[in-house]
């Protein structure tokens, strides 16, 4: 087994071909690399890499299978002050790993130091026996005729989602499988999933991620997953088969499933850092593989990092080898693992070029060159930590945006908190003051109220502030959200008035987001009523804090956002293609879009700037649009009286150059908000809609 041949430089990683596997690692810094294999009992075998090609070392080893554990040493300086911190008695993780076997134990043997003294020499504890294992993989699957589903972007419809916490509870699974990869593969999820409506599931981080050590001595863990090690390989944990091929085939396997369920998969993906945090974190792998080509160095002070995250560490995108690995990995996970697109946490970071945040960055442009990677769905998560990291409506054409001003417009909107009505003007038509300008569409916005990160929306309406103590930093994590919505009472309540306010205030938000334009994204739960009781930071709380409490799923809501999805499904006028023209549509009066205020008159410029208690009614019309092939859609017209207030407020709808008769096909308000049969309304006469609520109507051109 020990015989090894010279190999080849590429691809990087360990490549089985059926006879054997050539193991490949860059390393511009090295002065020796071994490669670490491991037999069933955990025995070692060193072997010195023969081959140096371009500072990648590399080596074919015949007989070498699926499943071979594996990992590195790598030989060099240990001179922190310049940045160097090769330590060869620490066992290093693959980078180009398609999967691990175990996890971290917190030993001292883990980090490159001695506790007691981080600035001096480097540990000499070998720190093998605590450390996960790199695995060879047999790529082989049959996919069978799995095809992406490709949805239209303006057609989208995104469940963000976690793997474990969606299924952790869920009594039509199977034990064994909840909280899996298999377990979201299961037709009941998927049927779920289905009958929700949605297109796509966006994934919390699946890369292979590390519970960090201050997390695990609180007896925590880092549920969320954003602390990557290994960006080509699914997570271990998540998986119901525990060996590294059985990872890979249970992932793939989802995805499939997923596939003929015509639902996508995105990932959300953390490449700007990794588990390794500062100067005195672990050394997990690109530490001590090339610690400068890896990661941003203080140009003052070599010992320390660049920190655009708020975790200690930046990886270092200016560097060939860091930004080829980024490549590589999406490619993987696009044409092995099938998946449809990325969401890019904290994606500013990627962008800074030398401290600015550059939309001309190398990274920008070898995604828009690369003939795979362009073709699937890319988000950015349009900021990070550092200064001028908020670049929401910045990034380049082919992206859309997670709209941070998307979600705080609608949450002041329906809070009362005083803004220009042309905030939400522009909100609900797709944020043309923040994408039309560079040539991007509607779906360049992606509309979230709640996402992983923050209250749930059963616990935005219903705390006036966080309760986080369960993570153990006294409270003080997390983003302060203490607006209240002065329903008079605090977490949960039996008092049916403050309920019924709280359930208006659900759909008021559900149904503002479903009938915007742009790419509406659901945080998984709400739709049922999740709570996390008051914790807007639940990133450590792998518990009941965070998954699903299926048994007690809020039904009628459920209800209530599957019709809002099906109807947004059956009505192109709310998920445009292109932006709304201020034009008359076919010569007459009519345009494609009117904006009127509640006593029926046309906003004026001045009306812009009143307050968003006035009430706003929205005429939208579907004349003149086409599908993607060209061909004209024909559609109802609509009016959205959208009333803030608490009292109720009349609102004229508009007169029969629109519409003949109107109808209400959706209240906010009424005890079936999507009533079988909607009141009717002359034009041109009013509607009394409640406060606090909005109402939808539809009718027919004269």
């Amino acid at each position: 087994m020990t015989t090894v041949r010279a190999g080849v430089p590429y691809p990087l990683g360990a490549t089985y071909d059926r006879w054997g596997t050539n193991f490949s690692l860059f390393s511009e810094i090295a002065d020796r690399v071994e490669l670490c294999l491991f037999d069933q009992d955990g025995i070692e075998t060193r072997i010195p890499m023969p081959e140096s090609t371009g500072f990648v070392w590399h080596g074919y080893l015949p007989r070498v299978i699926g499943g071979q554990r594996y990992g590195y040493r790598v030989h060099g300086p240990w001179d922190p002050a310049a940045g160097h911190r090769c330590n060869p008695a620490k066992l290093l993780m693959d980078p180009y790993a398609r999967a691990f076997e175990g996890s971290i134990d917190w030993s001292p043997a883990v980090f490159p130091y001695n506790p007691d003294d981080p600035d001096g020499p480097a540990s000499d504890s070998d720190s093998a026996p605590f450390m996960p294992r790199s695995v060879v993989v047999d790529p082989e699957f049959d996919w069978g005729d799995d095809r992406p589903p490709r949805h239209p972007r303006n057609a989208s419809v995104i469940y963000e989602v976690h793997v474990k916490g969606f299924t952790a509870r869920h009594p039509g699974i199977p034990e064994e499988l909840r909280g899996t990869y298999a377990g979201l593969a299961h037709p009941v999820a998927i049927g779920y999933l289905k009958s929700l409506g949605v297109t796509a599931v966006e994934l919390l981080p699946i890369h292979q991620f590390v519970n960090d050590a201050r997390l695990a001595r609180m007896g925590l863990r880092n549920y969320w997953g954003y602390n990557s090690i290994g960006f080509l390989a699914p997570h271990n944990e998540y998986a119901s088969v525990p060996t590294g091929a059985g990872q890979i085939a249970e992932f793939k396997s989802m995805v499939r499933a997923l596939h003929a369920a015509d639902i996508e998969v995105i990932l959300d993906v953390v490449y700007n850092h990794t588990a390794e945090g500062d100067h005195l974190g672990p050394m997990l792998s690109f530490r001590g593989i090339d610690n400068a080509a890896y990661y941003r160095l203080l140009a003052d002070d070599r010992r320390r990092y660049l920190d655009y995250t708020g975790t200690g560490n930046t990886l270092n995108v200016r560097h060939p080898h860091s930004l080829q690995l980024i490549m590589d990995s999406l490619r993987y996970w696009i044409r092995d693992m099938h998946v449809d697109g990325f969401r890019f946490d904290l994606a500013a970071a990627l962008a800074r070029d030398l401290h600015d945040v550059d939309r001309l960055s190398a990274f920008f442009d070898l995604i828009h060159q690369d003939p795979m990677i362009n073709e699937v769905k890319l988000i950015a998560e349009p900021w990070d930590v550092g200064e001028g990291g908020y670049q929401v409506g910045n990034f380049p054409p082919l992206w859309s945006e997670w709209n941070g001003r998307y979600r705080d417009t609608i949450r002041d909107f329906w809070r009362g908190t005083p803004a220009p009505l042309a905030d939400l003007g522009y909100r609900l038509t797709g944020s043309s003051d923040l994408y039309a300008s560079n040539g991007r569409r509607p779906y360049a916005s992606v509309n979230f109220v709640t996402a992983h990160d923050g209250f749930t929306l059963a616990d935005l309406v219903a705390y006036d502030d966080k309760h986080n103590e369960a993570n153990g930093e006294g409270n003080r994590d997390g983003e302060r959200d203490n607006r209240s919505w002065n329903h008079g009472a605090e977490g949960p309540t039996d008092d049916p008035h403050i309920r019924s306010a709280r359930m208006r205030d659900q759909r008021n938000i559900l149904a503002t987001l479903f009938l915007s334009q742009g790419v509406p994204m659901l945080l998984g739960g709400d739709e049922i009523g999740r709570t996390q009781r008051g914790n807007n930071n639940g990133y450590a709380q792998d518990n009941e804090i965070s998954w699903f409490d299926w048994e007690h799923a809020d039904l009628d809501l459920l209800d209530f956002v599957r019709r809002l999805i099906a109807f947004r499904r059956e009505h192109p006028a709310f998920r445009r293609r292109r932006w709304f023209q201020d034009r008359p549509i076919h010569g007459d009066q009519a345009h494609e879009i009117e904006w009127r205020a509640p006593d029926g008159r046309p906003m004026g410029d001045g009306d812009w700037n009143d307050p968003v208690d006035q009430g706003l009614g929205v005429c939208i019309s579907s004349e003149g649009l086409v599908d993607v092939d060209g061909l004209p859609i024909v559609d109802d017209w609509f009016f959205l009286a959208i009333n803030p207030r608490p009292d109720a407020r009349e609102f004229v709808v508009p007169d029969a150059t629109r519409a003949a008769a109107w109808q209400v096909c959706l209240d906010t308000a009424a005890g079936r908000p999507f009533p079988a049969r909607g009141r009717r309304v002359a034009a041109g006469t009013g509607l009394l809609v409640a406060g606090h609520s909005l109402a939808v109507l539809k009718g027919r051109k004269a």
